[in-house]
């Protein structure tokens, strides 16, 4: 046998008497030693979830728009519960009935949402007192787990709307959410709380924990080498100024409609009122909601669940006229000087048209016909561009003022964070061709659809839409989508790209200060002199959205000032009149409001009318 040979039974031995001596220690420690033995039978491990904190969301101005605050729930895994359970006791501490003890207890364990082996809600939104003298008895209910989570409260009344509300996870959600979501979890249903959901929520983190036989910690498993901490969720700062949006819902009291304002530079939302509205602590997760809940959503009459800011479809009247100018004067159908007259009415009599207007100026120019709002002006127009270059083919008119109409947003979603929001709706040729070929017409023509070039008709815009094109006006051809975000306060995230992206129009900017300076004029001496705040330079126009189903619609979409300007804002209020009724004195303050701060005492009257007025009545 050879040296080498030597070396290599050398080690066998060694590996052998090792393993040996492993093999024994271990059979000794698990099957001899009486210590270790009584240790396990006298721990069990046990995994506790630590649930993180919600992210916070504050105003522009950094005032607490949501908070968190805990809640007190006892968790139980029903395999480890024993049948000794003094029932009794446990009722008492907990300040239950035994009837409510057995209904929380007994799971239909035949659906996937429950398992015997897994932690479920037993009892939620405990009493703080009553929690803390239960923990004391715990050891005498194994099984049983108390959990601080953290829920939402609203330290005001108002933006219910933009804000939303929380809701458990349902089991879809679970399923798709790979370990992140379980039963007991909660999510945004709505709002910036449901858009933000993935920053907000945070990530849980995990202890494991020895027990002894009578539920006792003993320590923690590995000295804690494998916990987790839980990660809190992001904080947000919105573009929302709390207490504009509170001015602008109390103008809107006792009324049905909206209020969007833009910082036109930014895209930022100022506000978006939606009314009417309702108290966003009525669904806190920490409360019996389930009776709010239902007066919410069977209130068919008012449904302060519709946010009217991005849900709700208008016609918009009138306020439609500036942005048709503009397409009109690119297109060249349209000049800037271009005079049409107008005696009251527009008739087309081999056609059997004739719809009406009111009684103003001659209209020698765009600047005229936006100040004293002409009908015949925008008739006209309307016609020629749809008309084209072949009257026989309307579509094709048809089709390209849409594609210049879905540049400025118009129906089509903007993009906003918003999972509610909605396209609104603009006609293409093919559209008239499906609907008069149902009535029995083989061919349509520019005069079936004139009312357009008033903004009437089949179009239909929302509110938000509104304020971005005043947005667009006011920036002189472009705009940023708008949003509710302005930035992250922690870990440098920053805001999705699409919301600093500019977009412009394709106008020719030559073409803006004309029609700028008509609604400069609508609010100084036309159709909008209510809404004229002196000092103030407000570009405007009103518009009468008219409902065949009941009282006409007051519509009003303003910038301020004219030149460089800090705001774009669209009111719209059902069932109120014309544009200068309420749309565009609600639409003034909000502007006077935002600039100065405050409404000059010559002006009160108008804001008191404005406050008190009740149009909720109106069908």
């Amino acid at each position: 046998m050879n040296k080498f040979q030597t070396r290599k039974y050398i080690i066998q031995i060694v590996f052998i008497v090792t393993g040996t001596v492993i093999l024994f220690n271990t059979a000794w420690l698990q099957l001899f030693n009486p210590d270790f033995k009584e240790r396990a039978e006298k721990t069990t491990l046990h995994k506790r979830t630590l649930f993180p904190s919600r992210g916070i969301i504050y105003d522009r101005n950094e005032k607490l728009l949501v908070i968190n605050e805990p809640t007190y729930n006892l968790d139980v895994v029903y395999n480890e519960l024993q049948t000794s359970m003094d029932t009794s006791l446990l009722c008492r501490l907990l300040k239950i009935e035994r009837t409510e003890f057995e209904a929380n207890i007994e799971k239909d364990w035949s659906s996937p949402r429950f398992r015997k082996s897994i932690p479920f809600t037993f009892l939620k939104r405990i009493n703080p007192i009553d929690f803390a003298v239960f923990q004391e008895h715990l050891h005498k209910f194994p099984g049983m787990y108390p959990v601080i989570r953290n829920v939402r409260s609203y330290p005001h009344h108002n933006a219910a709307n933009i804000l939303g509300y929380l809701g458990e996870v349902d089991e879809q959600k679970i399923s798709a959410s790979e370990g992140l979501y379980s039963l007991g979890d909660y999510t945004g249903i709505t709002g910036m709380e449901k858009m933000y959901e993935d920053d907000l929520k945070g990530k849980k983190g995990v202890e494991y924990i020895l027990k002894d036989n009578l539920g006792r910690e003993v320590s923690a498993l590995a000295q804690g080498n494998m916990d987790s901490l839980a990660l809190e969720g992001q904080d947000i700062m919105s573009t929302i100024d709390l207490d504009f949006q509170a001015y602008g819902e109390a103008l809107m009291g006792n009324k049905r409609g909206s209020i969007v304002a833009i910082e036109p530079s930014t895209g930022e939302i100022l506000t978006m009122v939606s009314t009417p509205t309702y108290d966003p602590n009525l669904l806190r997760i920490d409360r019996d909601r389930g009776a709010a809940f239902a007066a919410l959503n069977n209130d068919t009459i008012n449904r302060p669940f519709l946010d009217r800011a991005v849900m709700a479809k208008y016609p918009p009247g009138s306020i439609f006229k500036p942005i048709f100018a503009l397409i009109a004067m690119q297109e060249g159908y349209l000049w800037p000087y271009r005079a049409i007259t107008c005696d009251g009415d527009y008739e087309l009599n081999t056609k059997g048209f004739s719809q009406g207007c009111h009684d103003h100026p001659y209209t020698s120019n765009v600047k005229v016909a936006l100040q004293h709002s002409c009908n015949t002006y925008f008739y006209q127009v309307m016609r020629e561009f749809i008309n084209g270059k072949d009257p026989s083919m309307p579509q094709l008119g048809m089709d390209k003022l849409k594609d210049y109409l879905t540049e400025f947003g118009i129906g089509t979603k903007l993009g906003i964070d918003n999972q509610f929001e909605n396209a609104g709706f603009f006609p293409d040729g093919q559209f008239y061709t499906d609907m008069y070929k149902k009535r029995g017409e083989n061919r349509w023509f520019s005069t079936m659809v004139l009312s357009l070039g008033i903004g009437q008709g089949e179009v239909n815009l929302t509110t938000i839409q509104m304020a971005n094109l005043a947005a667009i006006l006011a920036n002189r051809g472009y705009y940023i989508t708008p949003h509710m975000i302005k930035r992250y306060l922690k870990g440098g995230k920053l805001i999705p790209e699409e919301f600093s992206t500019v977009k412009k129009v394709p106008i020719d900017s030559i073409y803006f200060p004309h029609v700028i300076d008509g609604m400069e004029r609508v609010v100084r001496e036309g159709t909008a002199q209510i809404a004229y705040v002196p000092g103030l330079q407000i570009a405007g126009k009103t518009g009468t959205s008219q409902n065949p189903h009941g009282k006409d619609h007051s519509v009003f979409f303003a910038f301020a000032p004219k030149d460089n300007p800090k705001i774009a804002i669209a009111v719209y209020v059902e069932n109120a009149g014309w544009g200068a009724q309420y749309a565009g004195p609600i639409a003034s303050l909000m502007i006077e409001k935002y600039l100065t701060g405050d409404i000059r005492p010559q002006r009160k009257y108008l804001e008191t009318r404005m406050k008190e007025a009740n149009l909720i009545s109106i069908p």
